[in-house]
């Protein structure tokens, strides 16, 4: 995916500006929310899991290397090759290069971030390999010619409807009926003889399991397992920081993933891969290729942002985020959307070509109420303009509105008038209408969307009412 961060503001406003984008997004993350809130409801351990997750996490970021070589040693002894790898070039290089020694001229691949993060559908593209995406939301988006706009469901801004239409143009043997089960059993006609053909499967990994060498993919479609199973050859592609120490802390894990992404209190589909084929085996690859990538995952390791390390890749933080609700994936123009990638996104790029990212958040903290492994994703941001502000990045504007609004913070009686009077022109401005559609100064916020009328006074008029002062 090509990076465009810095067109942050431009790509959101086409965004905003776009209805059908509108309806995907609405349908989707207002269901997504529904159904995790439900299943963490049902789940009266959540809390002690969630907790449990964080320790295990932070254990594994503060002894990395030993778990690496760990899980390095037992994975050869289980008969698969590992590779390592610095920079996403070296990655997508290893991967071409384990493809054309198995005279590879097609590949399936399983849905995986880290793939899109190394550019690997462009490096098999240049060294002519088809590229056969596997999972329902990536074979969409590959028709479509387009990036994912999610991690978890990369074609979140199409509607179905769009889906039909596309699926009638791209498809040899297609539905003729609009509805989820049509569409579904005509890309499954569309796929199933390649998933047989293909010369190599490729997949990333949900969890690196250190004990034993084993790989852990999570699905719900059953793609995983077709994608890997037939080809002679396996490549895992998957970021160092998916290790966990024990098959027994992967199943902490495996407990809040799906609760947290999709609302389900267990995926359809994970499996556990340890080595090749072995002699006795009915079925499976005769190589299993590990490439592990680090891609500034050590830097991260020793900086502040550490505990985006403990990041599962659920995406319960875009769900949640008003922004990404309002604009989508595509906007932030990057692999890796949302709050969660507005983080990781200026730590593996640079913090002036992502300036934009950090600042994209109203700071509401309910991305860090949702994460299973309680990631302090507004602390993150909030130093990251911290950094920004240090840097010289942020513009003549904001700089001097910070200053006026840190003289008057440091004024408290002026500070309150100020604000107090702030609220009761707005307040008349609304016409008790309980909205208002334009404002002075605030065009860009009304031009897609109402301010609420605020309260009857601020904060601080408010508390002092109610303790009778």
């Amino acid at each position: 995916m090509r990076q465009q961060s810095h067109l942050f503001k431009e790509t959101a406003k086409q965004a905003l500006a776009d209805p059908t984008l509108k309806i995907a997004l609405n349908r989707t993350t207002g269901l997504l929310q529904r159904r995790r809130a439900q299943v963490i409801d049902e789940f009266p351990e959540y809390a002690e899991a969630r907790a449990a997750a964080e320790k295990i996490k932070t254990h594994t970021l503060e002894h990395m290397a030993h778990y690496l070589a760990q899980f390095e040693a037992n994975a050869i002894a289980a008969g698969a090759q590992v590779h390592w790898a610095r920079t996403p070039k070296e990655a997508s290089e290893i991967v071409i290069r384990i493809c054309r020694e198995a005279g590879a001229t097609s590949a399936t691949r399983v849905k995986s971030m880290l793939g899109e993060e190394i550019g690997l559908p462009d490096a098999l593209s240049e060294a002519g390999i088809e590229r056969v995406e596997t999972d329902l939301a990536e074979h969409i988006i590959q028709l479509a010619g387009d990036p994912p706009s999610h991690i978890v469901m990369p074609a979140m801004h199409k509607t179905h409807e769009q889906v039909a239409e596309l699926f009638r143009e791209k498809h040899a043997e297609p539905s003729e009926d609009d509805d989820v089960t049509s569409l579904v059993e005509s890309a499954r006609r569309e796929l199933r003889q390649k998933f047989l053909g293909a010369d190599v499967g490729i997949s990333g990994a949900n969890f690196l399991i250190a004990e034993n060498g084993s790989i852990v993919t999570v699905t719900n479609e059953g793609n995983a397992e077709l994608t890997v199973t037939p080809p002679k050859t396996h490549i895992v592609t998957a970021g160092i920081e998916k290790l966990v120490p024990s098959l027994a802390h992967a199943t902490v894990f495996l407990r809040l993933l799906s609760r947290a992404a999709i609302g389900a209190e267990i995926t359809q589909y994970t499996t556990f891969y340890n080595g090749p084929k072995r002699k006795d085996d009915a079925d499976g690859p005769e190589q299993m290729h590990i490439v592990l990538v680090d891609n500034h995952r050590t830097e991260m390791l020793g900086s502040f942002l550490r505990p985006m390390l403990r990041c599962i890749r659920c995406g319960a933080c875009m769900n949640h985020c008003p922004v990404y609700a309002s604009v989508g994936g595509h906007a932030y123009g990057a692999v890796y959307p949302g709050p969660m990638g507005s983080v990781l996104t200026p730590a593996m790029r640079d913090l002036k070509s992502t300036k934009h990212l950090p600042n994209a958040c109203t700071l509401n903290g309910r991305c860090k109420e949702v994460c299973p492994v309680n990631i302090p994703l507004t602390d993150m941001l909030r130093s990251l303009r911290a950094r920004q502000h240090d840097a010289g990045l942020t513009p003549p504007v904001t700089k001097w509105a910070l200053r006026g609004w840190g003289w008057l913070a440091r004024r408290p009686k002026l500070y309150h008038r100020v604000t107090g009077l702030a609220v009761f022109v707005m307040r008349v401005w609304s016409m008790n209408k309980g909205r208002i559609r334009r404002f002075p100064m605030a065009g860009n916020w009304t031009r897609h969307r109402d301010l609420p009328q605020p309260e009857l006074g601020t904060f601080m008029q408010q508390y002092k009412r109610r303790q009778g002062k």
